[in-house]
């Protein structure tokens, strides 16, 4: 007799190779919709499936995972970050949670420097004079930006994409330092040629950019805060395509109208798609709408590593991207 598919509900839209292959393997219930499921969705999902495939619009909280029924074993998530799942508590209930990790490193990495340049480079303010009609031929001192090369650019968080920035950083001729809870091997900081900072408030004050590269977790919250913001140089920038709640957004904001930072580049943000107004009226800032991981190839390498998670556990075996509660 054979096996019995494992119930699994999809809660967002995926690419269509990755949701063909699903159906192909499991039982499979895909989202028609390209929205996240509301509050009541989730809770009826959780209680009659397997495996439920979430990514980070659905917040697993423990109030959540109070109603899942006894059939759920594991939340295969869909992405790197399980901020928005409440790790502990799915352990605690006897329920698995994997992830996604380093598939989209490289993608992150180029749209954290590809928001650097637009930022020293002021290529927005460059498009939006094309797109209005209003340029008038070349001048000397129009929309003069700043060089790259040779700036110091401090990296927050110095993983697998913190270490990707650092290698395109440098081939653009940046100085590259970081600060990270733990410092890397002295081959590693050698191969990179990144200079590391114990202190991150020292780092913070003489660096000409900050890049935001770590993880959400309760030690990171607000990490760039108001005071730690004030540190910064009037002409250095700040780049995040990490997680918005690392910064304070409203600091930030604050510090870029009265002109005491130069300029962000921002694709994530504190309360998600909430931003606040007065960030999107500022000239100095590049807003993206979360987007650094956003390539066709990414997205198919994630459904990728969610299949394999569900196969190796439907096999009666670990899943390779297993998250424990001591990773976090």
């Amino acid at each position: 007799m054979s096996k019995q598919q494992l119930s699994v509900v999809v809660t967002r839209r995926l690419p269509e190779v990755v949701e063909k292959r699903l159906g192909e393997l499991f039982d499979v219930r895909l989202r028609e919709e390209d929205a996240p499921m509301s509050r009541e969705e989730l809770r009826e999902a959780i209680k009659t499936c397997d495996v439920l495939v979430p990514t980070i619009t659905d917040q697993i909280d423990a109030g959540l995972l109070a109603q899942a029924g006894d059939r759920l074993k594991l939340i295969a998530n869909y992405g790197a970050g399980v901020d928005h799942i409440d790790v502990a508590t799915a352990r605690q209930k006897g329920v698995l949670v994997s992830n996604t990790p380093g598939v989209l490193t490289e993608d992150t990495a180029d749209m954290t420097m590809a928001l650097l340049l637009a930022v020293t480079r002021r290529m927005p303010e460059g498009m939006a004079k094309m797109q209005a009609g209003q340029w008038d031929g070349w001048a000397p001192n129009a929309l003069l930006g700043g060089r790259v090369a040779g700036r110091r650019l401090g990296i927050l968080g110095m993983g697998q994409i913190g270490q990707a920035v650092a290698r395109r950083a440098a081939a653009f001729g940046m100085q590259v330092h970081y600060h990270n809870r733990r410092r890397l091997r002295t081959e590693v900081e050698q191969a990179l040629g990144a200079t590391y900072w114990e202190s991150l408030d020292q780092m913070v004050a003489r660096m000409d950019v900050i890049s935001i590269n770590c993880p959400h977790t309760p030690s990171t919250f607000h990490l760039m805060n108001a005071r730690r913001l004030k540190l910064m140089k009037p002409d250095a920038v700040i780049v995040n395509t990490s997680r918005g709640e690392v910064i304070d957004e409203n600091a930030l904001t604050r510090m870029l109208r009265a002109r005491e930072i130069k300029g962000a580049g921002l694709d994530v943000y504190e309360h998600g798609v909430e931003i606040n107004p007065r960030l999107r009226e500022l000239d100095n800032v590049v807003l993206l709408p979360h987007m650094g991981s956003a390539t066709l190839e990414g997205r198919i390498e994630m459904g990728e590593k969610v299949i394999i998670n569900i196969k190796t556990f439907d096999d009666g075996h670990r899943p390779p991207d297993q998250v424990v509660p001591s990773m976090l």
